[in-house]
């Protein structure tokens, strides 16, 4: 299968992966036939990619790191965590979510299990999931990158369980910021950004009061947002004021961020994302955490059409676990010439051809 842009999706097509809803029930089944009624309805769920099968990319296999099955429990968990305590003041709030800390615990350790038993470089398909709420899917996809990047760094099991739940739990503090502005489409005006950033003391405050979870947790929700230059928020602390745990769940909020469709914004594939977090390491980002993102996650999925520096054109048929940068590709054409047959080649063994771009838009 391989991934395409929706601009790109003509009838006829047949779709390459299960669609799921929020609920995590089949909103579109593998294989259907694309017609015009599907594309519309899938533009206006606002997706941005979808994958097909077609002889160009038969055989090659797209398999996300953690199962479905777990990451629709995951996801149900945090949303019945975070409802349970919307509209409650920050004391109730701390009393519902505490009694709640068992299953956010639970969901953690599945992820990190998931995580730690997989060699492969973590794989994240957020457009083969269609959820309502953002936030939700946000705080499950973060904790993933999160735990990837600190297993990648070295730290040990508790501290990645630590890491997790300060992860999962990072964005709690939105449920206190006023849904017109949470959900607003368009950009936020300076006092409306001023009343957002507030969600990082919301959310301190919310999980200091906590006894079943360290107090490390209640300092990743609020310090996310503060920059290693001072130029972030709330206090504008500098680099070794921020604790590593909030660096690091930092960089991956941002990179979640950039890589997760919104209503008012088209998702950037992973290698731009990747590209964006790069443009501050060592300036707004700590260069150690931005390495151990680029080294953890996939930066070309399986399936996503590529050019070359040498003219010819191919799909990422699977990854390179000591080189996340350089997968392998099945080339099928050269100089605009189909060819007749496909072959394989290495990136990593070919040092002097480099990507040029991702065209999900390409018909052959």
């Amino acid at each position: 299968m391989r991934l395409i842009s929706i601009d790109a999706v003509k009838e006829g097509m047949l779709l390459g992966r299960t669609i799921w809803n929020e609920a995590g029930h089949p909103l579109l089944k593998k294989d259907v036939v694309i017609n015009a009624r599907i594309i519309q309805r899938l533009q206006q769920l606002n997706t941005h990619y979808v994958y097909i099968n077609d002889a160009i990319s038969e055989g090659i296999e797209v398999k996300e790191t953690v199962p479905t099955v777990i990451r629709n429990k995951a996801i149900s968990t945090i949303k019945e965590s975070f409802q349970s305590i919307n509209g409650l003041n920050s004391v109730n709030a701390s009393y519902v979510l505490d009694k709640q800390s068992k299953a956010i615990i639970s969901i953690v350790d599945e992820l990190l299990s998931a995580i730690s038993s997989n060699d492969e470089i973590l794989t994240i398909l957020t457009d083969a999931y269609l959820f309502d709420e953002y936030l939700y899917q946000h705080s499950f996809q973060v904790t993933l990158y999160s735990i990837a990047i600190a297993k990648e760094l070295g730290y040990s099991v508790e501290d990645l369980r630590l890491i997790g739940i300060g992860a999962l739990l990072h964005d709690v503090g939105k449920l206190m910021v006023p849904i017109e502005i949470l959900t607003k489409p368009g950009q936020l005006t300076n006092e409306e950004f001023e009343t957002m950033k507030q969600h990082t003391r919301y959310g301190f405050d919310l999980l200091r009061n906590l006894h079943s979870i360290s107090l490390l947790v209640a300092h990743c929700a609020f310090q996310h947002h503060e920059r290693i230059d001072g130029s972030g928020y709330p206090r504008g602390l500098v680099d070794f004021e921020i604790h590593p745990f909030a660096k690091i769940i930092g960089v991956a909020d941002v990179f979640d961020a950039v890589t997760t469709s919104r209503v008012y914004r088209e998702k950037m594939l992973p290698s731009q994302g990747l590209a964006i977090v790069e443009a501050g390491s060592g300036t707004i980002y700590d260069a150690r955490i931005v390495q151990a993102l680029k080294k953890s996650v996939v930066h070309y999925p399986n399936g996503v059409i590529l050019k070359l520096s040498d003219g010819s054109r191919g799909i990422v048929s699977r990854q390179n676990t000591s080189c996340a940068a350089l997968p392998w590709i099945r080339i099928f054409e050269k100089q605009n010439q189909v060819l007749t047959a496909t072959y394989e080649i290495n990136l990593v063994d070919y040092p002097s051809v480099t990507i040029e771009s991702v065209e999900a838009d390409y018909i052959p």
